[in-house]
């Protein structure tokens, strides 16, 4: 990258860099609640389902997931367990 003038937009610039590593960081986690989600949706097992919670709860505490989401999905993955469970 070619230096940059300092002026006015450097803090732009800066600030945009930043968001670009943070949107690459929240991308990577976004995608491993989803796959842990699908794979508590194809084995309906309690392994799968507490690697799962515990994914939902870290990107709740990293503040990617709001508190009550994170609760809401979790929930969800284990009830679905559970009528799982009990229609065997």
């Amino acid at each position: 990258m070619a230096k940059l003038k300092t002026g006015r937009h450097t803090s732009g610039l800066k600030a945009h860099r930043q968001s670009e590593k943070r949107a690459s960081a929240n991308r990577g986690i976004k995608t491993l609640i989803k796959n842990s989600s699908k794979a508590v949706l194809e084995n309906k097992d309690d392994k799968s389902l507490n690697k799962a919670s515990s994914v939902i709860d870290k990107a709740a505490k990293k503040g990617l997931l709001h508190w009550k989401t994170a609760a809401r999905k979790k929930s969800r993955l284990a009830s679905k367990v559970k009528t799982e469970k009990a229609v065997k």
